[in-house]
């Protein structure tokens, strides 16, 4: 009897090389760390997308911005960027995660160059994405901890996600976004619609974030964003419709857009 062909790579089970320059630290306890992070991630979640890399590469780059580094050398390989400070594993964990989400929504490949005007929006599902996932992996850390003996560092690793939560609560208060958010969306459209991590997109991490604890199957339709041509270059309305079809094709719950449209009355 012929054996079982082997199941294809999924982004839980891809193989995860580090690069770059990790100073002191030892490389195997960042690959513990990081492995931590994408089961603390992914465990439970769907993976449909039909564009998942056969393998990750981790680089520390000593200066620069987190990133996804789009190559084209035509590989299935995802690369990703982060900058940290010494054994800073709540700082690693938390850039690996949002580098991650973005490699769950297909921003991986050479042609997933961000853009204007849903560019923002992917920004603050991965933000919260991560966020999820150092939520999940400070209780295992307490529970089982990765180094002997560490477990009171998930404290840590609670502590460093609630402030960012709670400076991102903040924002969402000041700007208008926790009474009316189809008002706030209206009222600050231009300033929202500006590429990156913008501080509207901080602010709406924290209703996707509990979206993502209200209702897990929000978190598979990351898989089916940027299915379409023009990816995140097209107008909300149509990123929306765009992203529901993409989740039928995929037989993912469309549950995640469908609520973006509701939370800012999109037609």
């Amino acid at each position: 009897m012929m054996p079982p062909p082997n199941p294809s790579p999924t982004l839980l089970s891809a193989p995860i090389e580090l690069a770059g320059d990790w100073g002191h630290m030892l490389p195997r306890a960042a690959d513990m760390v990081i492995e931590r992070m994408r089961h603390a991630c992914l465990d439970g979640v769907r993976l449909v997308s039909d564009r998942q890399p056969t393998w990750l590469r981790v680089d520390e780059h000593p200066t620069g911005s987190p990133a996804v580094w789009l190559h084209a050398d035509g590989t299935t390989m995802a690369w990703i960027i982060v900058h940290i400070g010494e054994r800073d594993w709540s700082k690693l964990a938390y850039q690996f995660g949002h580098e991650l989400g973005h490699v769950a929504a297909n921003s991986w490949q050479a042609d997933a160059k961000p853009a204007p005007p849903c560019q923002w929006l992917e920004e603050a599902m991965v933000e919260a994405f991560s966020l999820r996932g150092l939520g999940r992996l400070a209780k295992d850390w307490k529970q089982n901890p990765p180094f002997a003996g560490d477990n009171a560092f998930g404290d840590g690793i609670a502590e460093y996600r609630q402030n960012i939560v709670r400076g991102y609560t903040t924002l969402a208060d000041s700007q208008g976004l926790t009474g009316d958010a189809a008002a706030w969306f209206a009222d600050h459209r231009g300033e929202i619609e500006i590429p990156g991590l913008n501080p509207f997109a901080q602010a709406m991490s924290v209703t996707l974030l509990a979206e993502y604890d209200r209702a897990p199957d929000c978190v598979e339709a990351l898989g089916a964003l940027n299915r379409w041509p023009g990816r995140t270059g097209v107008p909300i309305a149509e990123y929306l419709k765009l992203w529901e079809a993409s989740c039928a094709e995929l037989q993912a719950s469309p549950r995640l857009p469908v609520r973006l449209r509701e939370f800012l009355r999109i037609s």
